[in-house]
């Protein structure tokens, strides 16, 4: 088993937490994190980019000027592609972009990006995240104690809004629950910051 510090608010070790090596440490698969994000990305695009083909462009029935005589190229039409307000040749049409993949390489994707942070160091647990009121200014506090000074993804067992309105103001910080994490966001935030309660649910669900 894995060990790993549990910090509390102050930034203070208080214990150590035994994780779950099939989880935070299995050999990290680049090829399969490489295509949940791109699937991820691609699921997010809406699709609705919309061109006029030459069909479409109104006019153009109508042959524009004589064939011959007048010292310019010939045409049979004024809405070729090669025309100005012609229509446009491969023109995009609104489709969808979704795409899917099977359970078992979405499952190795996001062991691999968990264990790719344990092992940088990356992965930051706290024993609780709890505030009395919401404040900005206390939630960028705690990550100043725990040394988390770049950008990062707080991950909570439950909803708690007290705490997501207080990070929800601070430059790239987000956060997230346990049934909501994406490869995607592991891997784009530096620091993984997670509560002692969230692990043991991520363990719990992914052992």
């Amino acid at each position: 088993m894995l060990k790993a510090d549990i910090y509390n608010l102050k930034g203070d070790v208080v214990d150590t937490m035994s994780l779950n090596e099939e989880i935070f440490g299995i050999e990290i698969s680049e090829s399969a994190m490489h295509s949940v994000v791109v699937q991820y990305l691609a699921n997010g695009r809406q699709g609705t980019q919309s061109a006029k083909t030459r069909s479409e462009v109104r006019g153009g029935k109508a042959k524009p000027f004589r064939q011959k005589g007048t010292g310019r190229a010939r045409q049979g039409s004024s809405v070729g592609p090669h025309q100005i307000g012609g229509g446009v040749a491969f023109a995009p049409k609104p489709r969808s972009y979704r795409f899917s993949l099977n359970k078992k390489l979405k499952r190795l994707a996001l062991k691999s990006a968990l264990s790719e942070k344990f092992g940088t160091g990356s992965l930051v647990i706290l024993d609780s995240l709890k505030l009395d009121e919401i404040k900005t200014k206390k939630f960028a506090e705690i990550l100043n104690n725990i040394k988390v000074d770049t950008s990062c993804l707080v991950v909570l067992a439950d909803r708690d809004d007290t705490v997501i309105k207080s990070a929800r103001n601070l430059p790239n910080v987000k956060t997230a629950l346990t049934n909501t994490i994406n490869v995607y966001d592991i891997l784009k935030y530096d620091k993984f910051v997670v509560t002692k309660e969230a692990v043991e649910k991520i363990q719990e669900v992914y052992a």
